[in-house]
């Protein structure tokens, strides 16, 4: 399971008098990556170059160097780290000496790989979404059974006979509460998995 950033995190290097930083920072969304991109980009650099993962979905930009040269390199960092949900952005100041096309895929793989090695890192939790039919008399057993299980629910809709639930818990609570709520309630409540756990959900 690919981990996530705790935190933004930065970090620098001097390389044949180029300077480079990197920026890293967990992200929600693609939407998320451009937004943290344009938050650190800095105009007058000689380049801002980054790579985002968020599941199946990732881009990269060289920013004008040559191609393949930064984007893929950072977004191999992220990779190579172990990362998912998490935007890069590696900014160069050009000191006058050139890299050659590998010194620049080192460079730029290089800072995102030690900025991604040093930050705090977080354990993405894979969820599962629950569909859960309960008579009115297990309300009171259901509903501890949801907090004892970090459950949260998404939606309640009450039937004649009783209320179905919507749920949403790490996918490890899932056979725990259906056996609670079994051993509970000598089978009454229905439990239906709407989803099988895959990509974590946001």
């Amino acid at each position: 399971m690919p981990d996530t950033l705790a935190t933004a995190v930065s970090h620098s290097l001097e390389i044949k008098h180029s300077r480079f930083i990197a920026h890293a920072a967990p992200i929600t969304d693609a939407g998320a990556a451009l937004q943290f991109l344009q938050q650190v980009a800095v105009p007058d650099a000689t380049h801002n170059c980054w790579a985002y993962r968020h599941g199946n979905d990732y881009r990269s930009s060289d920013d004008g160097e040559p191609a393949g040269t930064a984007g893929r390199p950072i977004l191999a960092a992220i990779d190579g780290q172990g990362f998912d949900r998490v935007m890069v952005v590696v900014i160069r100041w050009y000191g006058g000496i050139k890299l050659g096309a590998g010194g620049l895929v080192r460079a730029y793989g290089g800072t995102a790989a030690e900025c991604l090695r040093l930050a705090p890192r977080q354990p993405l939790i894979v969820l599962a979404e629950l569909d859960v039919h309960a008579p009115f008399d297990d309300l009171g057993t259901l509903h501890a059974a949801l907090a004892a299980h970090l459950a949260e629910k998404q939606a309640e809709t009450f039937t004649p006979s009783g209320v179905s639930l919507h749920l949403r818990l790490p996918a490890d609570q899932v056979d725990p509460l259906k056996n609670r709520l079994r051993d509970a309630t000598r089978d009454r409540i229905r439990v239906e998995t709407r989803t099988e756990p895959g990509q974590p959900n946001d």
